[in-house]
């Protein structure tokens, strides 16, 4: 089977070890398990408890109290609408291969993680894109959709909060996606990873999964939750979805591991915590961010509304990737080159990073700025 090579991880596997200053990561800056503690109420000597855990393959769709945890995150979804899986990563994975299959139409809102266009390329759907302009404040425009979810349409795939843009569709926009899915039966998948992190309020944008009988939401413990070592995500929708998913899953995962599941229904037990942590990380770097973009004549964007991640347009002849390389080798500063996500023009930031090491990386970036 063929599949295009995922360009975003092909970069970051080559560059981000080598870099000084890493403006590309898309976590919330990562938890130490001691912090984990913490927020738990916990110290080293509750670690105690793991002493007798035999390491066998554990429960295999996941623990009931992990269950129950990722239940907590959903106005409506209960343990038997919830499958963990290897990280988001593998949720994403797991849901195109078990509803799409060749000759279906997916219709893909771009730019996206690349899972989302290239799986269902890879099986032979025919997969239509719906391109995000910024003149739109890079969210989808539903008049174009409509055109596009054709009868016959097996799916749509969405990301709330957008990777790489930051732009949240709000629950009105969701319902609208949702009534244009049901008129021809369509799935919604909704990438929601980054789901914890709005810029305003709760920070927590209603699921889709929850607001239609047809819609399966993804997350992990990764980018919000700040423990993407623990490489666990879930999948949450319609208990037949659910079981569509084990059937596969049962080719490629057998289960996650039980420190993982430990840790993360830890985690997920005091989502409060972890969150407002997460929440005032993102909140308060995107105001150094958004400070430092309007001093520098060269760069302008849309200002991300929730998310780790953003793009920034440069005013530069050079291409993307060049761009980025010349920063990194010059400077020690990493982007993500827009032309990864077919964004030509721009980079990728993620400003969830440690407020010192963002400050330092931004400086550098205007003295490059100032040569180029």
């Amino acid at each position: 089977m063929f599949i295009e090579p995922f360009g975003v991880e092909i970069w970051m596997n080559e560059w981000e070890t080598k870099c000084a200053h890493n403006l590309s990561e898309t976590c919330v800056e990562s938890l130490t398990i001691e912090e984990l503690l913490t927020l738990a109420g916990q110290n080293a000597t509750d670690l105690s408890a793991l002493l007798p855990m035999k390491m066998t393959y554990g429960d295999i769709r996941g623990s009931e109290r992990l269950l129950t945890a990722i239940s907590g995150l959903y106005a409506g979804q209960r343990p038997e609408n919830i499958i963990v899986t290897h990280g988001t990563i593998g949720a994403n994975v797991l849901v195109h291969k078990a509803l799409v299959s060749r000759g279906d139409r997916v219709v893909v809102v771009v730019p996206t993680y690349q899972q989302h266009y290239s799986i269902p390329a890879s099986i032979g759907a025919e997969v239509v894109p719906l391109k995000l302009q910024e003149a739109d404040g890079f969210l989808p425009d539903l008049d174009a959709l409509r055109a596009l979810v054709t009868p016959g349409t097996r799916m749509i795939a969405i990301n709330n909060p957008n990777n790489p843009t930051g732009a949240l569709m709000d629950r009105a926009m969701l319902e609208e996606i949702v009534t244009i899915a049901r008129k021809v039966g369509a799935y919604v998948l909704c990438d929601e990873v980054y789901r914890g992190t709005d810029q305003v309020g709760g920070g927590m944008m209603a699921a889709i999964a929850d607001i239609y009988e047809k819609g399966i939401s993804t997350a992990g413990m990764s980018k919000a939750f700040s423990l993407a070592g623990l490489r666990l995500g879930w999948v949450a929708g319609p208990e037949e979805v659910i079981e569509a998913v084990s059937v596969h899953r049962d080719y490629d995962t057998i289960s996650v591991g039980k420190l993982d599941d430990y840790f993360a229904a830890m985690a997920l037990e005091n989502r409060d915590r972890v969150l407002a942590r997460s929440q005032r990380i993102t909140r308060e770097n995107l105001g150094l961010l958004e400070n430092w973009v309007a001093s520098e004549p060269r760069i302008d964007w849309v200002k991300p509304q929730s998310g780790t991640v953003t793009l920034l347009k440069y005013d530069a002849a050079i291409g993307s990737h060049d761009f980025c390389v010349r920063l990194m080798e010059e400077e020690g500063v990493l982007f993500t080159p827009g032309s990864v996500f077919d964004m030509e023009g721009y980079v990728r930031i993620g400003f969830a990073n440690p407020k010192a090491d963002l400050q330092a990386g931004l400086a550098k970036v205007s003295d490059f700025l100032a040569r180029l």
